[in-house]
């Protein structure tokens, strides 16, 4: 018999991925069968189970995966020279990830990925196993976002009087804000670039 590559593996488990964040998207997490997976996918029962044990391991990787993609373009972003000022590098951020994570799940509208960020905080509340990915995913975040605070600090474009941590976690949560309305109240994208731009650019 001959014997699969590891190309072969990572890209039948990316095949799987791609189409449970599709129905996801789609379908929300509660009402994603693990029926809807195989037939989004193509693949059988047993071909999926190989990767994943179930809807739970499924809804993890995904999560683990989108907030990964977040957490290494805000570190790309935060490599460039000159320093940009921090609005535009925080919205372009989220406009890639935005953008990108709508493209791989097949769906047109940059409000999808944030859709699906909303679910993965409120499953949370019941799944203690997707709470404990996200808060270390949340402590990774934190880490790299006090390298790009620090950064910005000692350039004097933000207070250094400040303790980093206690900057890291307001813009942290400028996104989650960020993130939140536009799930929830959908075409309000542009308010939210205005006015992201307007409290974190310095006065004229």
């Amino acid at each position: 018999m001959a014997r699969v590559s590891q190309a072969h593996l990572d890209a039948r488990r990316r095949q799987i991925l791609d189409g449970a964040r599709r129905c996801f998207t789609r379908n929300g997490f509660h009402a994603t069968s693990m029926q809807d997976v195989f037939q989004e996918t193509g693949l059988s029962s047993g071909a999926v189970y190989r990767y994943f044990r179930g809807k739970n391991d499924l809804i993890t990787a995904v999560a683990e995966e989108a907030f990964e993609r977040m957490r290494l373009a805000f570190e790309s972003a935060s490599h460039e020279a000159p320093l940009r000022p921090l609005a535009d590098v925080i919205d372009g951020v989220l406009t890639h990830v935005l953008e990108e994570q709508a493209r791989t799940s097949g769906v047109d509208r940059p409000g999808a990925f944030a859709e699906l960020i909303v679910q993965v905080w409120s499953e949370t509340l019941r799944d203690e196993g997707l709470a404990a990915t996200l808060n270390a995913g949340y402590d990774r975040m934190r880490a790299m976002w006090g390298k790009v605070v620090r950064t910005y600090q000692e350039a004097g474009h933000l207070r250094a009087d400040v303790p980093t941590d206690h900057l890291v976690r307001a813009l942290m949560a400028l996104v989650q804000g960020f993130i939140l309305q536009q799930a929830v109240f959908k075409d309000v994208e542009a308010e939210l670039r205005s006015g992201l731009r307007a409290l974190l650019s310095p006065h004229a």
